[in-house]
């Protein structure tokens, strides 16, 4: 399969975004919102609606039902599909998303601790059948996203900095092996990062504020930040890699860190797959992490209300939501120091669970497709 790259202007960039970002609007409001006269818009959404990236929407009249018919204009699901892809404890995720954001599949299997070779030798199969089964070949593909369990160890992004559970991902240059194994350009990030975005395209509430935080703990801990529409990235590109300021010799607020607890304590649980069923009679257990847990990621928290005044933070990892609800309640019950001239925010869990690396993952693609200036 061949990636398609589209050229767009910055104009037609803004009008994407504002579009993806405010849902479906009438011409007449865009024009206003992009300073743009009414000739250049018509120009401009008559581009995008001949590539199939916007669409029009039903006519609709004012409240009154004097007004004249509106048409609102609206990002087109069948604008394209991109692919993103994660690997994890054993377990390959895949999703694909259509231009829009929606969802079209999500996919795991077990896989082990594959090199990066057979990672892409693998998904590279796995986007053929999938394309086959949704009737995706021959639609405009956009490009293949990577969630990476470990921060890159240069703004380039060619080595990256990978958990010692995938042994043969660190110090070699990955993003030239997955472009090589798979014969298509890849685009590498931050697995906190991309759980961040998948939150920003696919949760409304979230996409209104100007500032998000997203801790993810999974393997680890990080953080993704959004400013904007943009991903903070640090320097280097290490921005979030927040894991360094809990000793990996010492208990971690992680997902991993979950497990060799309850394993340590007498339970068999060996991945979250099955962690409701294996969990039955160790809740005493579950509930002590919780605590401890939540005292670690306080001074966290409130380093991320200092730092960045966030409108909305959240929760993200691949344990049971209710877990993770309940963490973040000791949380928003606890000592969290928001400013005197501000709205406390509550902290919130994603509803993605471990699907939302992939489907981040997916999302770069469209990301970068669509903002003026992506990272």
């Amino acid at each position: 399969m061949k990636i398609t790259r589209l050229k767009l202007s910055s104009e037609e960039k803004r009008l994407l975004w504002h579009l993806r970002t405010n849902g479906a609007t009438p011409r007449t409001e865009l024009s206003t919102v992009l300073q743009v006269s009414n000739s250049a818009l018509t120009k401009l959404s008559r581009n995008l609606i001949s590539l199939g990236l916007v669409e029009e929407q039903d006519a609709s009249c004012d409240t009154s039902g004097r007004g004249r018919p509106t048409v609102p204009l609206a990002i087109s699901a069948a604008g394209g599909f991109a692919v993103g892809a994660t690997v994890h404890k054993g377990v390959l995720e895949i999703a694909l998303v259509d231009y829009a954001g929606g969802i079209i599949s999500l996919t795991s299997e077990a896989v082990g601790a594959p090199t990066p070779q057979a990672f892409a030798q693998l998904l590279e199969q796995r986007i053929t059948e999938l394309s086959v089964k949704h009737k995706l070949l021959g639609g405009r593909f956009l490009g293949v996203g990577v969630g990476l369990p470990g921060p890159p160890r240069g703004r380039d992004a060619r080595h990256w900095n990978i958990v010692n559970e995938l042994p043969g991902w660190r110090d070699v240059p990955l993003r030239q092996v997955l472009d090589d194994t798979l014969g298509l350009p890849t685009m590498l990030e931050n697995d906190a990062d991309v759980s961040a975005l998948a939150e920003y395209y696919l949760n409304p509430a979230v996409r209104r504020a100007s500032t998000v935080v997203l801790l993810l703990l999974g393997y680890g801990i990080g953080a993704g930040v959004i400013e904007d529409g943009r991903l903070l990235k640090g320097e280097f590109g290490g921005f979030g890699d927040i894991g360094a300021l809990y000793p990996m010799d010492q208990p971690r607020p992680t997902t991993m860190d979950l497990l060799s607890v309850l394993r340590e304590g007498g339970c068999a649980i060996q991945s979250v797959a099955n962690f409701a069923e294996a969990t039955v009679g160790y809740e005493a257990l579950i509930e002590q992490w919780l605590d401890r847990a939540a005292l670690q990621l306080e001074p966290l928290v409130n380093s991320a209300i200092a730092w960045f005044d966030p409108g909305e933070i959240i929760f993200s990892s691949p344990l049971p939501a209710s877990i993770m609800a309940r963490l973040a309640a000791r949380l928003n019950r606890g000592q969290l120091h928001w400013p005197e001239h501000r709205r406390p925010t509550s902290i919130g869990v994603s509803g993605l669970g471990g699907s939302a690396i992939a489907l981040g993952a997916a999302l770069l693609p469209i990301h970068a497709s669509t903002t003026v200036s992506p990272w």
